[in-house]
């Protein structure tokens, strides 16, 4: 079965409240552009994730991938189109209406991009101290009880330079849960990882997805990985989304680009 592409698909316009299957829809994206120095990156995405499942988005290097996920996070603001998570769109939001939106997303960023300065408790503790009230006792409960989540035992005085590549990956996704996300958002989780971690952190964002009930976003180049952790895989190329489809369809279209890319020619 061939997966469904989408090419030039009409801009929606007006609060979601269902896909087309009567799933509800965690985000809606509609017509987002987005450019750097007169180079467009996004060139008119639409795209829809259901509540409670995981989308992966594949394409090659360059092809707005991570902007995408930052956009969604309202890390940056698109030129054009609407990014409405749960119903609201967050892009005409000033800051301080965003900040109560962004509590809603975790995310792990490409790298882990953990802060050196802190230690592994201090990195995961960070969001609560910025956004809760909690006190120091609840926030170190909430800790370990994310460290333990993602498979971590009591490794709160370690610094992130003590840790394995594989490790950093799992603080950076206890970071992204400790305050209880809807949504998750994963830049390249597996990259740089040996393959005895990359499965180990495939089989997490899975695990994490049965036991927090969390929408997932994971952008990778890792097919594999995407076709384990997916219930879809959208394709990004030349800023639009070019098509979307289940891992089967995925596997079994014989269109050439998605074809192309998945045994490395693109």
């Amino acid at each position: 079965m061939r997966p469904r592409l989408v090419r030039g698909a009409p801009r929606r316009t007006g609060p979601p409240v269902a896909t087309a299957d009567g799933t509800m829809a965690a985000i809606d994206i509609a017509g987002v552009t987005k450019s750097f120095d007169g180079q467009q990156v996004l060139c008119g995405v639409d795209l829809t994730v259901r509540s409670g499942e995981s989308l992966a988005i594949i394409g090659g290097s360059g092809t707005g991938k991570s902007v995408l996920l930052r956009l969604i996070v309202g890390l940056m603001k698109p030129d054009a189109g609407e990014i409405r998570l749960e119903g609201i769109d967050i892009v005409p939001l000033r800051e301080t209406e965003l900040l109560r939106i962004r509590r809603r997303i975790g995310m792990v960023f490409q790298g882990s991009a953990l802060f050196d300065s802190l230690s592994v408790g201090d990195n995961v503790a960070f969001a609560l101290r910025e956004h809760t009230t909690s006190s120091e006792a609840e926030i170190a409960a909430r800790v370990r009880e994310a460290l333990d989540l993602v498979g971590l035992g009591a490794i709160e005085g370690m610094d992130p330079a003590d840790l394995s590549g594989g490790m950093k990956k799992r603080v950076a996704v206890a970071r992204a849960i400790a305050l209880p996300p809807r949504v998750l958002l994963y830049d390249e989780p597996t990259t740089g990882l040996d393959p005895t971690n990359v499965e180990k952190i495939t089989d997490l964002i899975l695990e994490l997805k049965t036991k927090l009930g969390v929408t997932s976003v994971v952008v990778t180049h890792d097919m594999p990985s995407a076709l384990k952790v997916s219930d879809r895989v959208a394709m990004l190329h030349r800023g639009r989304i070019a098509a979307v489809g289940t891992p089967e369809e995925i596997q079994r279209t014989h269109d050439s680009l998605i074809r192309d890319f998945m045994e490395g020619r693109l």
